[in-house]
């Protein structure tokens, strides 16, 4: 039976609690702003060789102004399924295409788009905090265990359990900080 080392039980809760976060961050960079971000095109899948293949594979995207993209698709056959994937992808976009080149206008956002923008970025934010609660129902699940099979005393099992708890809070509001400024910055205020 191995030793039970909770130094590397809370890294590991830490590490997969700061991933939720980071997962939180990645979504909510393809949130469009009114602002040209590469990132933005980061969720388009084109269905292209028989199977379904991320964009940035396929093209490079770059933003060439403020509220412009531009796609240079590398292989001519692929022109037309990166067009529909990009019509496809509900990001509001519709491509002016230029030989292998895409042009994507960013258009101004309504209020109506911007509130919706909203409620997405609060469900990612929830969805990261349900992930991280999850990961500390683990870490406490796995803290019992040892406790029962006599690896740590009821003490240390009730330390354990408060440093769980510090590192949930502390990602948590990691989530809700990242997620309240791209709020700000949805809603331009």
């Amino acid at each position: 039976m191995a030793a039970f080392d909770p130094k590397a039980s809370l890294a590991d809760l830490d590490r997969r609690m700061r991933g939720a976060v980071e997962t939180l961050r990645s979504d909510l960079q393809g949130l469009r702003t009114g602002r040209a971000t590469v990132s933005l095109l980061d969720p388009v899948m084109v269905e292209v060789y028989g199977t379904s293949m991320p964009l940035n594979q396929l093209a490079t995207v770059t933003a060439p102004e403020p509220r412009m993209l531009a796609v240079s698709v590398w292989d001519r056959a692929n022109v037309q399924p990166v067009e529909k994937a990009i019509r496809a992808a509900g990001l509001g976009l519709n491509p002016v295409t230029e030989g292998q080149t895409l042009r994507l206008p960013i258009p101004d956002l309504t209020e109506e788009r911007r509130r919706e923008l909203a409620k997405l970025a609060a469900q990612y934010a929830e969805k990261a905090r349900v992930a991280i609660r999850n990961v500390r129902r683990d870490g406490n699940d796995m803290l019992k265990a040892a406790e029962k099979k006599g690896q740590i005393s009821q003490d240390e099992l009730k330390r354990l359990e408060a440093e769980v708890q510090k590192l949930t809070d502390r990602h948590i509001a990691d989530a809700d900080q990242a997620a309240a400024a791209k709020e700000r910055e949805i809603l331009g205020k």
